[in-house]
């Protein structure tokens, strides 16, 4: 192939495009829609992140502030986690608003996350939200369709297929020559969004600079320039096997409809149809049953507990609870939390084992589906997808296990036994020595690992897109 007739056939087609009325009248939408979704990403992630933190550091200051007392009521004050949004949000936007953001730490039960965006809004927030990635996803490939629709087409309608070939431009050329010019009118806004993007990674207030957020990026526009590889030889693969212009652009308006919208959405109702997960009710119930026939912490007459008495007093040669070297009660309370909450992560993990399978459903069809494996991509590494919110569940209930955990131990150690002579209040500086909660992100690594299925779908989905446009440049008809 010749490198130079590429190229001119590549420029042709740009200049052809931005001669468009229509092609004016789209880049000032997409000036219009970039700035808002922008503006609106960062308004979203700064106001946010600034009152999550607010909240966050006045929660500690009240449980520092906590005058003394006994640790047992300290455990049950509690306190609170809330999740701190990830830079790239302003990019994805994920399921970041459908999941709550703040949980309520306390012993003997786990609360769930609450306070999502789209419980305090309107059913309208359901609809979907402007940001950069959903331009990139959803209003650009329409364009790149509409740009790209009658590349070859119109081409071979008009006649002009068969003179370019007549005069010794190789087929191969011209496919490849079109896929360039279509390709290099996507990377402009592809190329437009992203430095946008950058600069928020760059002065982004609420993090510190890290080699982390950048690989995160990097790796974003990796998978985008892959996903629209993969648009713009679509659209010239169905233009060239059209017999007209108008067939092809009705077909990829269908493809359209069929990635975008048809095949996640119907997925997605199959998954819950296939694996339905248990009310709130009913896991909460079956949590409390398995607890009932463990033990009760709080009845001195259990069995269970009753039994492990008797095995404490007989480890330490005592035969009250006031011998013993440790508060009894704090002990028992340190048992009960550990028995109760690997109980409820029991009932939790069986849950999570419902929700990937039906996450599952709708990941392997990335190999069906680009968009499936670039919306999974993208949402993983801006940190708005269900494994990132998952993530902080976990920070959060190992949290409060060693707050609870800490309280016990401080009654073990400073509470004496009920009939003993003794304090039964310590010191507020213990509550002042144990440290705040503070989010981590899941590691770029991580992220990779559980995005497989959609980083091996894209790469499939290029090279099989590759091999399509050599087995097309070879096929193509001129009449």
């Amino acid at each position: 192939m010749r490198k130079n007739v590429i190229y001119l056939l590549a420029c042709q087609l740009c200049k052809d495009a931005f001669r468009s009325k229509v092609m004016n009248i789209a880049l000032g939408l997409m000036v219009f829609l970039l700035l808002f979704a922008a503006y609106s990403g960062w308004e979203n992630y700064h106001d946010q992140n600034h009152t999550r933190n607010l909240v966050q550091e006045e929660v500690q200051k009240s449980w520092e502030n906590n005058p003394d007392k006994h640790p047992h009521r300290m455990s049950h004050y509690g306190s609170f986690a809330l999740r701190i949004k990830h830079v790239l949000s302003i990019f994805d936007l994920g399921i970041e608003n459908f999941v709550g953001n703040a949980v309520f730490l306390e012993a003997h039960k786990q609360n769930t996350v609450n306070f999502s965006e789209a419980s305090m809004s309107t059913g309208l927030l359901r609809f979907g939200e402007v940001s950069l990635a959903m331009l990139l996803r959803v209003i650009i490939p329409l364009l790149i369709f509409y740009l790209g629709y009658a590349t070859v087409a119109r081409e071979r309608e008009n006649g002009t297929l068969k003179l370019l070939i007549g005069q010794g431009i190789t087929r191969r050329e011209i496919v490849f020559g079109k896929w360039l010019g279509l390709y290099s009118l996507s990377l402009i806004f592809l190329s437009v969004i992203f430095f946008t993007l950058l600069l928020f990674v760059l002065f982004a207030a609420h993090d510190d600079m890290n080699s982390e957020r950048l690989l995160r990026y990097t790796l974003l526009i990796l998978s985008y320039l892959l996903f629209f590889a993969i648009l713009c030889t679509s659209t010239i693969l169905v233009s060239a096997f059209s017999k007209t212009a108008k067939g092809a652009l009705i077909k990829l308006l269908g493809i359209w409809l069929l990635f975008v919208i048809i095949l996640p959405k119907s997925l997605q109702a199959i998954g819950y149809y296939l694996y339905p997960t248990p009310s709130k009710i009913e896991i909460e119930t079956a949590v409390e049953h398995d607890l009932i026939l463990k033990g009760d912490s709080h009845n001195p007459d259990d069995p269970h507990f009753k039994a492990l008495k008797d095995s404490v007093l007989l480890a330490n040669n005592v035969t009250k609870v006031e011998d013993l070297p440790f508060n009894y009660s704090g002990f028992i309370m340190a048992q009960g939390e550990a028995m109760s909450t690997k109980i409820y992560l029991e009932h939790q993990d069986h849950l999570y084992q419902v929700y990937r399978k039906q996450n599952n459903l709708e990941r392997l069809s990335a190999f069906i589906n680009p968009y499936t494996a670039i919306k999974n991509w993208s949402m993983a590494y801006s940190g708005t997808d269900f494994q990132s919110f998952l993530h902080f569940k976990a920070e959060a209930e190992a949290y409060r296990y060693k707050l609870a955990q800490t309280m016990n131990q401080l009654q073990m150690d400073f509470i004496p036994n009920k009939g003993k002579a003794g304090p039964k209040i310590i010191s507020n500086t213990h509550w002042k020595e144990f440290p705040p909660f503070e989010y981590r992100f899941l590691s770029v690594a991580k992220v990779l690992r559980n995005e497989t299925i959609s980083l091996i779908a894209l790469l499939a989905w290029s090279l099989l897109s590759f091999v399509g446009l050599l087995s097309t440049s070879s096929n193509l008809k001129a009449i």
